[in-house]
This record gives C-alpha cells, structure tokens and sequence, in this order.
C-alpha cells in the first residue's frame, strides 16, 4: 500500500496568518472608530475619552494596513492568491475607514476655528427660548464679538436675505423647511424661530435662531448657528445657513 501526501503550501502558514491578522487589528479599528460617536450619545464615554479612542482606532487602522500590505506581499510571492486578496480587501478598507477623519483634518485647517456664525455681524439673532441650554453649555450663549473679523474673512459672502415675500408667507416656508431637515423646534412666533439641530455621529447639539423682519422689499431673513460645544464647527454652522438660505430662496421661488 502506498501513501500519498499533500505537499504543504508555500509560505506554510504564514500568508493565511498575516492576513487575519489584518482583518482581526482590522475589525477593532472599525469598532473603535465607529462606536465612540454612539458611545458618547449615551453618556458612555466624556468627549476627550471619544477622541482618544478615535485617535487609537485609526493607529490600529494603520497597522491593518501595513499587515495587509505584508500579508499580499508575503502570499504574492508564495502564489497564495486567496491571502493575498484578503490582504488586498483590508487595504481598501482601511482607505475607506481613515478617508472621512483625514478629510475632516484638511476641513479644520481651511475653515476660520470658530463655532458662532451670523447673517448680522452688528446685530445677531438672540437666542430666547434655548437660552437656558446654552447657559449650561460650554460654549457662550451671546455671539463672541471677537469671532466678527474671523467670520468676515472666513465667509465673506454670508450675509441676510431679502425675499420679495411676506412675512407669513416666509415664516411659513421657512419652519416648514426646518421640520424638513429634523431640526427640534424649540420655539416660533411671528418674527422668531428657534431650533436645535443634532449631528448624526456624535449627537452634538447646534443651536439655531432665525429672525424675520418686514421690509419694504418683501421680508430680510437673519439666521444665527452655534454649536454648544468645541472650538471650532468644522465650517457646519456656515454651510447650514447657506443652504437653508438658498433652500428658502428656491422654495419661494417655485
């Protein structure tokens, strides 16, 4: 009787273990990275514990890359196809996973570290009915007179609008969209609303007021957004006024 015997793969275990290897380091990365916005929600975990996690989980992420890079190479080399598409996947992954927080970094670089911007530098919507919440925010409840220049030269083209409207009409259109959007109406009255608008990942809170004034040219619309917390907005509360302003200006239009 003869034995027959499988001849062991080149590179032995070695491709099939680096390439787990990646996926596991991998794997905790992705739970890192995308379960501290959740856990901060619920109070799990401070805001600095938050970012440090997250600061960890894309060091993790990169040292899934680097074995995935190993892992194709070493089974590239050992015509082990399977292991090398492993390690292949995981570096795709990791571009996928670190893409949005590289691009959140260049954002913070190129916009003004702010987090209270206005359509009226010299007279800014006041918050009213949410005042007690900013109160208690760290972040100042009236608009830091020293963030003018900033904005000024950080949007310089962000300011209120006139729409040949009237008033009620505006108002109108104007909390309509704001529902739209899954903003939490605080408060509305003739001339006012207030709203509160939560960031999907980590739940921040942001602050909104919007200010209606009748003029001769139809109703001026004034808008003010302000995180409850951080330094800087990441540019949030400017491009959310932009285009409410220009979604306002489009919905009276039709």
């Amino acid at each position: 009787m003869s034995l027959t015997f499988k001849p062991r793969p080149r590179g032995g275990r070695w491709p099939v273990a680096l390439a787990w290897l990646a996926v596991v380091l991998l794997a905790v990365a992705a739970l890192l990275m995308g379960g501290v916005g959740p856990a901060y929600r619920l109070e799990w975990l401070s805001l600095g514990e938050s970012f440090s996690l997250l600061r960890r989980g894309a060091l993790l992420s990169l040292g899934a890359a680097g074995l995935g890079v190993l892992a194709f190479l070493v089974a590239g080399l050992c015509r082990r196809w399977k292991p090398a598409l492993v390690g292949m996947l995981v570096i795709v992954a990791v571009v996928a996973l670190v893409a949005q927080p590289l691009q959140l970094r260049e954002l913070a670089r190129s916009v003004p570290p702010i987090h209270d911007i206005t359509t009226d530098l010299a007279n800014p919507p006041a918050f009213e009915a949410l005042a007690e919440a900013r109160r208690t925010a760290p972040n100042a409840l009236a608009y830091p007179r020293d963030f003018a220049e900033t904005q000024r030269a950080g949007y310089p083209d962000l300011g209120p609008l006139t729409i040949a409207r009237p008033l009620p009409e505006v108002h109108a259109a104007a909390e309509a969209l704001a529902r739209e959007r899954g903003w939490e109406i605080a408060a509305a009255s003739e001339q006012r609303l207030e709203a509160v608008a939560t960031t999907r990942w980590f739940g921040f809170k942001d602050d909104i007021v919007i200010r209606l004034t009748p003029t001769d040219e139809g109703t001026r619309v004034d808008m003010r957004s302000a995180s409850r917390i951080g330094k800087s907005d990441l540019g949030t509360n400017a491009a959310r006024i932009q285009n409410f302003l220009e979604a306002l200006t489009a919905r009276l239009s039709s």
